[in-house]
Formats: C-alpha cells, structure tokens, sequence
C-alpha cells in the first residue's frame, strides 16, 4: 500500500542518505603487474570520471549542482564532493518515492538538485599474497522530497563491484499542517526493493534493518565465481593445476572476510 501524500507546515526537513562501500578485488602475478593494476583504476576512476558518474546521478535524483570540488591524489585515489539543490516541491504536499528501481547505466534520464554527493576511492594491495582491493566510497545525502535511493542501480552498475555494501538511513523528521512529526514519509521494508531485477539475479544479499530507527542495511556478493574474472595480465589457462586452485582460495578468502567483515 502506498503511503498517503502528506501535507507539510514549510519544507520538508527529513534528510535521506544512501551510503556505498563498493569492492573490486584482483590478482596479479608479480608486483609489477600489481602496480600495473593500480595504474589502472587510477586512470579508469579518475577524478574526471568520477565527477561525470555523480553529475549523472544529479540527473537521476533530480538536483541541480550548486558546487564541485574534486581531487587525484598521490600515489593512489581520487575524491570528488559535489553540493547539490533541489528544485522546486512538487504541489499539494510531499511526493512518495517511487517503488520501482531507479534506471541503469545505458538508461539515465531526469534532472536533480539537494544536499551533497561525496565518492573517494581507496585502492590498495596486499604486500606478499598478489590481491589488490580497490574500494569506492559514495554517500549521497538528500533533504526534502528527491530521494537518493532513485541512484541506487546506477552507482552499483557504474563501478565493477564485486561486492556492495548499502546504508541507508532517514534522519530528522517534518512536520504537517496539524503539527504532527512524520520521520519517514515513504514506505520501505529494504534496499533491496528499490533495485532492479537484473542486480537481485546477479547478487546474493544479506539485510539487516532496525526499522523502528529508519535504518536499513544490505550486503551484495556477486553470485557467479570464476576465477578468470580476477586475474590482471595473465590468462586463467596459463597457470598450473596447483596455482590456479591457490589463487582460487586466495581471491575467495579476500572477498568472503570483506562481505562479512
């Protein structure tokens, strides 16, 4: 059942905020393709980059930028913070958020304006056992009645994750016209309602929610395995029967501590 449309006394003072922790992890022979693959994701999620993949959710959620600042670091990562505003509240109270999952990354439409966007990423590499771990933190903080939750397919499908994990949290509350609080003015049971079937058939998931505290928590894991999928500058066919299963038990340890920290 959708929830009623409220009436408000002013603006809508709720704040929405969607945090990601995503993760990419690699192996790499020897230490100089490790840096290779740093070199890498440090061209390939530049700060240029990452300022067009939040210019786009702007667009998703319905802001307008107000404020870009951005940065590459040394010797590794990039962070970009954009402040954003919404526009005009729609007529005669507070929109609902919309149940359906919001588009992917071939399919942005829309326009949008409030609050703050922030990623930094993080790459780094274990110094003896060849895994690297590149990691990309995104909040996006919403007041009123854009919803950062719109974003949520974009973002995992813009980085290569293999694994996500989700916070997402209303803070504060509003008011309406009789003077009642309202600390949430949408309905929502888990993140997970809010994505599209293609991530739900791609991820195994995990919840864990306190409701009563409008807090809401999801870890993802990429479903399907292979060892192929990890390996930088060497080709799965090319290793031994004895490296292949090492790095295999490898890779697996990195990722299954990660998703359950």
């Amino acid at each position: 059942m959708r929830r009623k449309k409220i009436k408000l006394e002013g603006f809508n003072n709720l704040t929405k905020s969607l945090s990601f922790n995503i993760y990419d992890v690699c192996y790499a022979r020897t230490r100089e393709d490790l840096n290779s693959y740093l070199a890498y994701i440090d061209e390939a999620y530049n700060a240029d980059r990452l300022v067009q993949i939040l210019k786009d959710v702007t667009e998703i959620i319905n802001a307008n930028i107000l404020n870009i600042a951005h940065q590459d670091y040394e010797p590794h990562g990039a962070s970009v913070t954009m402040l954003i505003a919404e526009g005009d509240v729609p007529p005669g109270g507070v929109e609902e958020t919309p149940q359906e999952p919001g588009p992917l990354p071939e399919a942005i439409v829309g326009h949008l304006d409030k609050s703050h966007i922030t990623v930094h990423t993080y790459p780094e590499i274990h110094p003896t056992r060849g895994i690297s771990t590149f990691r990309a933190d995104i909040d996006v903080s919403t007041c009123g009645h854009i919803s950062p939750l719109k974003a949520l397919n974009y973002l995992i499908h813009s980085f290569e994750s293999d694994i996500v994990i989700i916070d997402y949290r209303v803070r504060g509350f509003t008011r309406d016209t009789d003077g009642t609080k309202h600390f949430i003015d949408h309905d929502i049971n888990s993140i997970q309602e809010f994505m599209s079937e293609d991530t739900k058939t791609t991820y195994q998931m995990m919840d864990v929610n306190v409701y009563g505290e409008q807090m809401f928590h999801t870890k993802m894991r990429l479903k399907e395995f292979a060892v192929g999928n990890y390996l930088f500058n060497v080709k799965a066919e090319d290793l031994s029967e004895r490296e292949y299963t090492s790095i295999e038990e490898e890779i697996d340890h990195e990722l299954t501590e990660i998703f359950h920290g």
